[in-house]
């Protein structure tokens, strides 16, 4: 009954979010809180959600000063010169600028945080789709499944929990991985052009002149539907979560005003001056959470603190940068904590662990010498409807075990087990895409209806290439 209930609850959760029955917030908590008290454990919702809460405040803590030390950095123009240097070499070519959005949001990846990776790239690309009236959900799917094939490094975290839960290195998973994970990412950047290619069939190519002075047009959004993607228009000003104005969280008022305000050479926040303070402090601080100094969240709460000082030594300038940048901090903080009630109850009622033990169950015997196979397929819907932590901690081991039993090393079902980490990173469990859709402002049914499918192809890529490869 528990895996029924646990399958319909998730069910019943993306149904109403890519329905738009429902905001995101609202069903991550009333959802689960439903089905809490349909399995009779009502009396323990609370206990439940405290302990879900406590799991993720630290990423909640993370996000939140981690969205205000950015904001103050594209603020204060630190951006600024990447963005130009980027329009410069994309020249108004939508292929150009989507192929970009892949490689810089690979290569920001490196720092091992999805985060930061989703802060950096649409601080940096969110201006060239908004002039160029590009698909904003286009940057969203590209940014996230590149992202994807990046969180498989050893300190991104699924490999360091794969290597934990199986009791092997680290780096024999991931290095003999690289060559699959580099078709991966190649499978990305292809992915990239293709969308590229069709924004610019749509859109023309337009020199950086004509670019910056085409007239305010009902803006054009590519949005998936069903199998196919259709073209939307929409007028300015109306919310659609995709392409332009409407944001996640329903703010939209000002968002007219601040289009293009990443480009503004005359806003009374640029701190010329400080611009080599301000890159070291970024480079310090992106080096110090590689080498795991310090935890994150304290990491980034002393870099908004010195940031904000060292830029705003005045007390109104530092309220007025704080206030600028709240919407952004309650939306994805409050997503954070609001997920924490749907993971608190799907982990606490024994949901997880039942529908983990169903799908190991549902596996015939003869597939069991093909476990390596079997677990890099089941790593793309388990790990998008769990947690890494679930999934790694909870389900693996047991898929590792099957294994044993026909020959299969744990080492071949750990490489297989990162497989489905393009898929996951567009995960409603998985805090950073909150951060990717609310500062892209494309609502989170739009972005998973046409993420989804391409992120389920780069995942099938990466689990085909190991397969080919012989790595699993």
């Amino acid at each position: 009954m528990l895996t029924i209930l646990g399958f319909a609850m998730i069910a019943t959760f993306l149904v109403l979010i890519m329905t738009k029955k429902m905001s995101p917030i609202a069903a991550l908590v009333l959802i689960p809180a439903l089905f809490c008290v349909a399995v009779g454990q009502g009396a323990k919702l609370g206990d439940y959600v405290i302990e879900g809460v406590g799991t993720l405040a630290p990423t909640a803590a993370m996000l939140m000063f981690a969205i205000v030390y950015f904001g103050v950095m594209i603020d204060v123009g630190l951006f600024d010169p990447v963005v130009r240097a980027i329009l410069r070499f994309c020249k108004a070519d939508p292929m150009r600028i989507v192929v970009g959005t892949a490689l810089l949001a690979a290569i920001v990846s490196l720092d091992g945080d999805g985060s930061t990776t989703f802060m950096i790239t649409v601080s940096a690309m969110y201006p060239l789709y908004k002039r160029l009236k590009m698909s904003l959900v286009v940057m969203t799917c590209v940014a996230a499944t590149a992202n994807g094939v990046m969180n498989t490094l050893p300190w991104g975290g699924p490999t360091a929990r794969a290597a934990t839960a199986l009791k092997v290195d680290a780096a024999d998973i991931f290095v003999p991985m690289i060559p699959a994970l580099a078709v991966g990412l190649l499978a990305v950047i292809l992915l990239a052009w293709v969308l590229g290619r069709r924004e610019r069939k749509r859109l023309g190519m337009l020199t950086l002149d004509e670019a910056l002075v085409t007239e305010r047009e009902p803006e054009t959004v590519l949005v998936g539907a069903g199998g196919g993607d259709r073209l939307t228009k929409t007028p300015k000003g109306t919310g659609t979560g995709t392409g332009g104005t409407g944001s996640a969280d329903g703010a939209e008022g000002d968002d007219e005003d601040q289009e293009f305000k990443g480009l503004d050479p005359n806003r009374s926040t640029l701190r010329p001056k400080l611009y080599w303070f301000n890159a070291g402090l970024t480079v310090v601080l992106l080096a110090a959470m590689i080498l795991e100094l310090m935890p994150i969240p304290v990491l980034f709460l002393l870099g908004a603190a010195l940031a904000l000082t060292v830029n705003f030594p005045h007390m109104p300038d530092q309220r007025a940068r704080i206030a600028a940048h709240a919407d952004n901090v309650l939306n994805v903080s409050g997503m954070v904590f609001a997920a924490a009630v749907f993971t608190g109850v799907l982990t606490g009622t024994g949901m997880v662990e039942h529908m983990a033990d169903w799908l190991v169950g549902a596996i015939p015997d003869a597939m069991g010498p093909h476990m390596a196979v079997v677990t890099g397929l089941l790593s793309l819907p388990l790990t998008y409807f769990m947690s890494n932590d679930g999934f790694y901690f909870g389900v693996l081991p047991v898929l590792a075990e099957a294994g044993a039993a026909h020959g299969v090393s744990h080492l071949e079902i750990a490489r297989a087990s990162i497989a489905g980490q393009p898929l996951h990173m567009s995960s409603p469990l998985v805090p950073a895409v909150y951060v990717l859709v609310g500062m892209a402002k494309v609502e989170f049914g739009d972005h998973t209806r046409f993420t989804v499918k391409w992120a389920v192809l780069t995942s099938l890529v990466v689990l085909g290439a190991g397969i080919l490869f012989g790595i699993i």
